[in-house]
């Protein structure tokens, strides 16, 4: 398909995004061969390898219908309504082997997320986001999370979850032989090296910081394929900037009007670049030749499900609030 960029610069993008990917899953992988070799050497590593692995291949696996009961999501049947002839005309753009199936979410809150593999996958969007949005910015909201299903992103931040709450659970381990090491110095006796203990403790931070420099870098690609697939950088960028609006206001109206009371989160601890970046990136394709734009109409939006504001009220279910 014709694209935004050439052929070079596609190329050198998706190899420096590999690139980027490898490094960080190797880091993240030698920190916890590290992490498990100073507990069980040799023995230790081949059954924490044997164990990520096993999570990562049965992962994706799980029904989507699954992860979507627990947010009470409906599955909006394919039909002639404009939002299902988007998700067909994505889904042959992108060249995915069966288009997703789409969910509604009865939620106040704006976010869209994609669930399962290239060839059985779902995205799920909020009410909140539908009808805070202009139908032309869920489309490019919508190419975004299909991008991350064609680029299989899903199963690789699966893969980088799994290996760094595997290392979570090491740092309670830590804590145990801490508290071995104390009981052990009163006899004289210090059974595991106090460098291994503090390695085991801090290696959970580690891990979480490539885990979220992988994010981070997983969606810069993802916004560069959804302007492809979209025609619409723009749009995208119109996107970005609402939802940056929105969320902003939200969490603002929690704090006490005071001058200066946003704090701006340091991105070393975001999950997602700064928008500011991402829109910067995005104009900087604008006007360039690629596919035609998707023809949408703009058009007031109503409930799909059926809810109304109070339905979408927050619920308390385990493990704590949920919308």
């Amino acid at each position: 398909m014709s694209l935004l960029l050439d052929a070079e610069q596609l190329r050198q993008h998706r190899q420096r995004n590999l690139m980027h990917s490898i490094l960080l899953i190797g880091g993240m992988g030698a920190i916890l061969t590290l992490a498990t070799s100073l507990l069980w050497g040799l023995s230790g590593i081949a059954v924490s390898l044997i164990a990520v692995g096993s999570l990562v291949l049965f992962a994706p696996s799980i029904p989507a219908a699954a992860v979507m009961r627990l947010y009470r999501a409906r599955r909006v049947e394919p039909g002639d309504d404009q939002l299902s002839r988007i998700v067909d005309e994505l889904a042959i753009r992108a060249e995915l082997p069966s288009r997703p199936d789409l969910y509604m979410i009865p939620s106040a809150t704006l976010n869209a997320f994609a669930t399962g593999t290239p060839s059985k996958s779902s995205i799920a969007i909020t009410e909140g986001l539908l009808r805070r949005l202009t139908m032309r910015e869920i489309t490019t909201v919508l190419a975004h999370e299909m991008s991350h299903i064609r680029n299989n992103d899903l199963w690789l931040m699966n893969m980088a979850d799994v290996m760094t709450r595997f290392v979570q659970s090491l740092s309670y381990v830590a804590l145990a032989l801490a508290i071995l090491n104390v009981l052990g110095m009163m006899t004289g006796d210090a059974p595991v090296s106090w460098w291994a203990v503090l390695l085991l403790y801090f290696a959970p931070a580690f891990s979480s910081l490539l885990q979220l420099g992988l994010s981070r870098a997983r969606e810069f690609d993802a916004d560069l394929e959804a302007a492809m697939l979209t025609g619409d950088p723009m749009g995208l960028a119109s996107a970005l900037s609402r939802l940056e609006r929105y969320q902003g206001q939200f969490w603002e109206d929690l704090a006490y009007p005071v001058p200066a009371r946003r704090v701006p989160q340091p991105s070393l601890l975001r999950t997602h670049p700064p928008t500011e970046e991402r829109i910067a990136r995005l104009h900087e394709l604008s006007g360039r030749a690629g596919l035609p734009q998707i023809a949408v109409i703009d058009e007031p939006m109503v409930s799909m499900l059926g809810y109304g504001p109070i339905a979408m009220r927050p619920r308390y279910r385990f493990p704590g609030l949920w919308y």
